[in-house]
């Protein structure tokens, strides 16, 4: 509070069920997206599953005389987790830092809800609604949940000072949303579990209207139940119609949530199929040989399939 400033134009406290808790000024102190907005909660009935939140059309992407990525096209659907497998170098972390805005596209296009887009920056994939949850998390060790939640997007008082208290009420309603036992978020995140950890950096990408959600190795150097809570995490993003993109080399968590997956080898896209559709060993047998299963359809949906 600015010193001298009436009590009576303290803010009240946000009302229940109010997300944005009112419309106090917003500062986002090193993001571009100012237009940024919390989410809301939404029901798989009220989104349009027929078509794609995401087209990768041809993508080229070359580091010198490697191709990187060559050619690859693959697309995602509201509520459908696809798995991007490979081995190491196979140009699948390539390709989904290109649409974060990490990397710029040499060719080819990227279609957001039908809409062609230049995506060049990170910035510029927010604005679309992807959000990044790296393998390392981006978290910042030495600050607690709720500045980790809002770091580069804080929350400002009319007076230009951190608004702490619409903060942490914010972060505690997105974080009791997620893991109702989470309540430890003013301690610094170094002191959380993976599990936790993971919890917040999901909150971030569900709290600033992720539709589309990059998730890469999400749950590497889990415990078992940690990674239980975080597969519970991706099935409830589903449930509101977010699409995943997922970087894995855990078959068991292949199986477990993804819809359909997309493997390639070499910069080359092998195949996509739906995940029921194929075994562990064939798929497998496309990471190492890049051999595509016989008598399988490649499956462009999670649940039509076309050849």
């Amino acid at each position: 509070m600015a010193p001298g400033a009436p009590r009576s134009e303290i803010k009240e406290e946000p009302k229940a069920g109010d997300i944005r808790g009112g419309e106090y000024p917003v500062a986002f102190a090193r993001s571009p997206n100012k237009n940024a907005k919390p989410r809301q909660s939404t029901e798989m009935a009220d989104i349009d599953t027929s078509k794609p939140l995401v087209e990768l059309r041809e993508i080229r992407k070359s580091f010198g005389g490697v191709k990187a990525v060559d050619g690859v096209s693959v697309n995602l659907y509201p509520g459908e987790v696809v798995a991007l497998l490979g081995h190491n170098g196979a140009g699948k972390s390539t390709l989904m830092k290109m649409l974060a805005g990490a990397y710029p596209i040499d060719s080819g296009d990227t279609l957001i809800a039908g809409e062609k887009v230049n995506i060049r920056t990170p910035a510029e994939a927010q604005a679309q609604g992807i959000e990044t949850i790296y393998q390392t998390l981006a978290l910042a060790d030495n600050l607690d949940s709720v500045s980790n939640l809002f770091l580069g997007r804080e929350k400002m008082t009319r007076w230009n000072t951190l608004d702490d208290h619409f903060m942490e009420v914010q972060a505690r309603k997105v974080f009791h949303r997620l893991n109702k036992n989470f309540t430890n978020i003013r301690v610094p995140v170094r002191r959380l579990s993976g599990g936790q950890r993971q919890v917040v950096a999901i909150s971030r990408a569900l709290y600033f209207n992720a539709r589309i959600l990059i998730m890469d190795e999400p749950c590497a150097a889990l415990g078992p139940e940690e990674t239980a809570m975080v597969g519970g995490l991706v099935k409830q993003l589903k449930a509101d119609g977010v699409g995943i993109f997922l970087i894995t080399h855990d078959m068991p968590d292949v199986f477990s949530l993804s819809d359909r997956l997309a493997v390639m080898k070499n910069g080359k896209l092998v195949g996509t199929y739906r995940t029921a559709d194929v075994t562990e060993d064939e798929v497998l047998g496309m990471i190492i040989a890049g051999k595509r299963p016989e008598g399988k359809e490649q499956a462009h949906h999670a649940d039509t399939a076309a050849a």
